[in-house]
């Protein structure tokens, strides 16, 4: 199969739309993602998968930490931005949680250690070990076939 094959295949999976982000230094970075899980709740686990080739990947590894940030209906040009498919930073705001930048008025913000990484093809999966929560009221965004969409309950 060739690789248009699979990455469609993959975008029938509809997925919730989230921004991983970390702290360099006085510099924060940020990406839009939708390859994020849960792993375990004792201990309290998440992954993330990221490219080798996306900046983010030497970011995490040299921080050590990460966000998870879940992002509501109102937020799809805040996933544009960190996506590079509008330049507009108006768009963003932070807060921080230990000292790690989240999206301000996200569903739900995970703020985590890296716990353990694994490298598996093109990508790192970077475990990290939950240390907060943060929860927000809202409807999720949603992904799907390559368009933003909102979630609606049957």
């Amino acid at each position: 199969m060739d690789d248009r094959t699979f990455r469609n295949a993959m975008g029938r999976f509809a997925t919730g739309v989230t921004i991983v982000t970390t702290q360099v230094g006085d510099d924060t970075h940020g990406m839009t993602a939708n390859a994020f899980m849960s792993v375990s709740l004792d201990p309290k686990l998440v992954t993330i998968s990221i490219d080798h080739n996306a900046r983010m990947y030497e970011r995490i590894k040299a921080s050590g930490q990460f966000a998870v940030s879940i992002l509501t209906d109102e937020q799809k040009e805040v996933s544009m931005h960190f996506a590079g498919q509008k330049d507009d930073p108006s768009v963003v705001e932070f807060d921080y949680i230990s000292g790690i930048p989240v999206i301000r008025d996200a569903l739900a913000a995970v703020v985590c250690n890296v716990a353990e990484s694994f490298e598996v093809g093109d990508h790192t999966l970077f475990i990290g070990q939950v240390l907060e929560i943060k929860l927000t009221d809202g409807n999720p965004l949603a992904f799907f076939e390559g368009k933003y969409g909102s979630y609606q309950p049957v």
